[in-house]
């Protein structure tokens, strides 16, 4: 068995853990530990166990995503025998350092997703006994194929409504006035009437009459539209410990 500590309440914990179970081709049954509301959804969680705490279980194989000691500095050292890999994204490693307890956990091996702080960096280094990059691979899925611009945002509600004022913004600039479309799991009040609402999960594969993209700067986001980088903008939003404007840089620049 192996369990996931996929802290936070957005969506993004739960998809790059798909994407990273289907990469390392994992199939052994998963137990994921989360609080996310996204978890009740079959499309983001199907064939899981979703638990709020594995204070039981005891696994073959520990997946710690993001947080090297949880999102709150919860988790300390495993058991002896038990396998514990972490994946390791960007953080906003000067705000997460002070949450790591005394006796932080330490890693068999530590997945880095995309480029980290130099500082976090040397701290996984310290605690892992092998350190590589995981270049992902998402399960397959069906092109979302839409006429005109694509804005993909799984919320909160006020970010999805900046999102589609940023796009209706760049299109006034530009003198264009292309169809849109949102995706997000539900459809915000105050969207404008014509913009398009769908609910499609997973949302990273645009088809061939999608124009432009706009999304945020979130991990999943940047790396999912990465083949498509032309057409993509990102509007990062201010992140407690994820580092979007980092991120949202990196990909202007193609690094």
């Amino acid at each position: 068995m192996i369990v996931c500590y996929a802290a936070g309440d957005g969506l993004g914990h739960l998809t790059r853990l798909r994407s990273v179970l289907h990469t390392l081709s994992l199939d052994e049954p998963v137990t994921v530990v989360t609080g996310s509301p996204f978890a009740a959804d079959p499309r983001v969680t199907g064939g899981w166990q979703v638990v709020e705490s594995a204070a039981d279980a005891a696994p073959d194989e520990v997946i710690v995503d993001a947080f090297p000691a949880g999102l709150r500095g919860e988790l300390t050292r495993f058991p002896s025998g038990t396998r514990v890999t972490h994946l390791a994204r960007l953080l906003r490693w000067d705000a997460y350092r002070p949450l790591l307890p005394a006796v932080p956990p330490r890693f068999d091996r530590t997945f880095v997703l995309e480029p980290l702080n130099p500082a976090h960096d040397a701290y996984l280094r310290d605690v892992s006994d092998e350190v590589s990059p995981l270049v992902l691979t998402d399960p397959p899925s069906e092109p979302i194929d839409v006429d005109g611009w694509l804005i993909v945002h799984s919320g909160p509600d006020l970010e999805t409504l900046e999102l589609v004022a940023y796009a209706r913004d760049m299109a006034s600039a530009e003198r264009v006035r292309p169809p849109m479309t949102l995706v997000s799991p539900h459809r915000p009040d105050g969207l404008p009437a014509e913009i398009v609402h769908l609910d499609v999960y997973p949302a990273h594969t645009p088809g061939p009459n999608v124009e432009r993209i706009v999304t945020a700067a979130g991990f999943n986001a940047v790396r999912q539209f990465a083949p498509w980088r032309e057409r993509h903008r990102m509007l990062p939003f201010p992140r407690s410990l994820d580092d979007q404007f980092t991120r949202a840089a990196r990909a202007k620049r193609g690094t």
